[in-house]
């Protein structure tokens, strides 16, 4: 029997022949990483307003790619337009905490005071933006400041019930100033995070310089409401007959609103 069936010969571990690598499983790419418009959906045009408020809530990938096609001019007016009447919305609401004037006025403030920080902020958004290294135009870089400000005024909007809420239900002006200071850094986190997501399809090599830029439209924002002020509160003119620097005028107002409640606690 072990003459029919032999043994094979052993072949020596250095002659045997070595298999072929198994590939690697492909894995799809991360959606930060997939080029603008790869998707049919994103190419889709947006034609008026209230679609470029669904596609920057549902679809963002799809805005930033529309803001980087020619003619998006119409696109970005739109935009501000949205944002200009979201702002005047939320400012109606900011000033039924002291009715009166502040109802017209406080819309306005507020209004005027987030596209003039984000004009002067414009010039050196673009210079960080050219220094990192992205392929930007200015067009774009346009477009997502215009998205930026849109998705914080419409969270703002969302906000508003809330702020309204507790506009009829308290007196304390430092205590709502902080509440709305919450809702707009809130606000402008999500803003900044729909920037970040633009500019990462830019070839930017760094997000230093955008980082930067935060901080100074963030100090530039939060100055313009001092510089604006009041708007919470009344006052006999329109505009503050002094300049104050924001934090001073914080802690004016807190002082303010202890000595309302140690008067109150001696009555």
């Amino acid at each position: 029997m072990n003459e029919n069936n032999p043994v094979p010969p052993m072949i020596p571990p250095a002659d045997r022949p070595t298999p072929p690598p198994v590939p690697p499983l492909a894995t799809p790419p991360l959606a930060g990483n997939r080029p603008l418009g790869d998707d049919p959906a994103e190419r889709v045009a947006i034609p008026h307003a209230f679609a470029a408020i669904e596609a920057l809530l549902r679809h963002p990938r799809r805005l930033m790619f529309q803001l980087r096609q020619p003619g998006s001019g119409k696109l970005i007016g739109g935009m501000l337009f949205v944002a200009l009447a979201c702002a005047a919305v939320y400012g109606v609401v900011a000033g039924t905490f002291s009715g009166h004037e502040q109802l017209w006025a406080a819309p306005v403030k507020i209004a005027a005071g987030l596209f003039i920080s984000a004009t002067i902020c414009l010039p050196s958004l673009y210079i960080f933006t050219c220094l990192s290294g992205s392929q930007a135009r200015l067009a774009e870089v346009c477009g997502l400041l215009a998205g930026l400000l849109m998705l914080m005024t419409i969270l703002l909007v969302g906000f508003a019930p809330v702020a309204w809420i507790f506009s009829q239900s308290t007196s304390s002006i430092a205590w709502m100033g902080f509440l709305h200071l919450v809702f707009w850094f809130v606000a402008m986190l999500f803003g900044v995070r729909f920037m970040q997501n633009g500019f990462a399809h830019t070839n930017a090599k760094s997000h230093a310089g955008l980082n930067v830029w935060v901080i100074i439209f963030l100090l530039v924002a939060v100055q313009m409401t001092t510089a604006l002020r009041p708007i919470l509160g009344r006052s006999d003119t329109f505009f503050p007959t002094e300049k104050q620097f924001f934090l001073a005028h914080w802690a004016d107002c807190l002082k303010q609103q202890d000595g309302e409640n140690n008067a109150r606690g001696r009555n």
